[in-house]
Parts: structure tokens; C-alpha cells; sequence
């Protein structure tokens, strides 16, 4: 019997920026501006990772512990504490990297600082209250939002990112939303310049990435439920 090929974070995170970088090489034969192209096409693949790793985190914590009564440590929640506003965090950035402006730079450090981070210390307050010397011992094992490399190179997926196309279907329209409204931000003075066809062009594109995500969540899905 063959050995199954492990698939951590690194070929994950290669195959989301594939996905992310095919639309735009078939779709613009010659780019006006490679640099910025390859800055938009690493943040689109930031944006999906951080989708798969909240669809993961949001999924899992809706089957083992929907109530909170119950401490998981284990499948994204084994990779970082906070597995969801990690998702958050490579979302943020990724619109900050495709739209590339100051000002949603400085809306997005404000908001996640602000409502993020404090929110993270009140629920650490709250779960250490709880459940005591195990979430202590837990806190030593895993970071807060931050995974380690050895962690991102060495874990298995079906270790800490479980995926099931139920969850997925979950947050498909919020995951479209965003993309979608980031590329209308993004594309504004091209379309006020050359038209909205060049808005209709850039979404093409988004669409064929969208098609090529939800075929790796089906893959990764069966990997994760095998």
C-alpha cells in the first residue's frame, strides 16, 4: 500500500497562491505593472488562506463545542488559540496588500486592534476562569495567534485543519462578498478612467479563483474526513 503524501501548511499555502496567480496569467497576457500584480495575487492568496483556516476554525467549534463548556485543543485549535482571528488577521492583510491603499491600512490596524486584541485578553480572562490550570497548561503548548514554522512545516492537515463542505457552504456568500467588494475598491479609478467592463474583466478572474478554491476545500475535505 502506498504511503499517503503529507500535506502541511507550506504546500497549502503554495497551492492557494497557484490558485490565486492562474486568473490573472491567462486573463492579462502583459501586465502594466508585474510588481503590483504580484503584490494583488499574494494578497488574494492571504484573503483565501484566512477563509479556509475560519471556515476550519468556525466549522470545527460548531461540532465539538458550540456552548463553549468544552476546552478544544485540538484541530485548528492545536495550531494557534485564536484560530479564527488568525483567519481574520490573513484576510485583513490581504485586502490591505490587493487594494494597496493608507487608508484601509489604517481602518483595518485600528479595527482589529481595537476590537480584536481586546477581545482576545477578555476571552482568555473568561476561559482561564473557567477551566483553571488546563487552559494554563494549554496556553504553554499553543501560541495565541501566531503559529510557530515548525508547526506550519511539520502538522499534517488532518492534524490541525479539518474541513467539511457543510462548513464551507456556511461562509461561501460572506467569502464572496468580500472579495468581490474588495476588487470593486481596488479597480475604482480603473473603472472611472476605462469603464466598468474593466471591473467586469478583474471579476472573471476573481470567479475562475473562486471555482479553483472550492475545488481545493473539496479536496482538502476528503483529505481531512479519510
Amino acid at each position: 500500500m502506498k504511503g499517503r503524501i503529507k500535506i502541511n501548511g507550506i504546500i497549502i499555502a503554495f497551492a492557494v497562491l497557484l490558485i490565486s496567480a492562474l486568473p490573472s496569467f491567462f486573463l492579462r497576457s502583459c501586465p502594466s505593472n508585474p510588481m503590483e500584480e504580484a503584490i494583488e495575487t499574494f494578497g488574494i492568496a492571504l484573503m483565501l488562506m484566512g477563509q479556509i483556516l475560519r471556515v476550519s476554525a468556525r466549522g470545527y467549534k460548531s461540532e465539538h463545542s458550540q456552548d463553549g463548556s468544552i476546552l478544544i485543543q485540538s484541530g485548528p485549535y492545536a495550531f494557534v488559540r485564536n484560530p479564527m482571528y488568525l483567519g481574520i488577521l490573513l484576510i485583513g492583510i490581504g485586502i490591505v496588500l490587493m487594494v494597496f491603499k493608507w487608508w484601509v491600512a489604517l481602518i483595518f490596524l485600528a479595527v482589529f486592534s481595537i476590537r480584536y486584541m481586546v477581545l482576545t485578553f477578555k476571552e482568555e480572562k473568561k476561559l482561564k476562569a473557567v477551566f483553571g490550570r488546563q487552559y494554563e497548561d494549554y496556553c504553554k503548548l499553543v501560541p495565541r495567534i501566531l503559529p510557530s514554522l515548525g508547526a506550519i512545516c511539520n502538522k499534517d492537515i488532518r492534524e490541525f485543519l479539518p474541513l467539511k463542505i457543510s462548513w464551507l457552504k456556511k461562509e461561501i456568500c460572506p467569502i464572496l462578498l468580500v472579495l468581490f467588494i474588495t476588487l470593486l475598491i481596488e479597480s475604482w479609478e480603473d473603472i472611472k478612467n476605462e469603464g466598468f467592463l474593466i471591473y467586469l474583466k478583474e471579476s472573471s478572474g476573481i470567479f475562475i479563483t473562486i471555482i479553483l478554491f472550492i475545488g481545493l476545500v473539496v479536496y482538502l475535505s476528503k483529505r481531512t474526513n479519510t
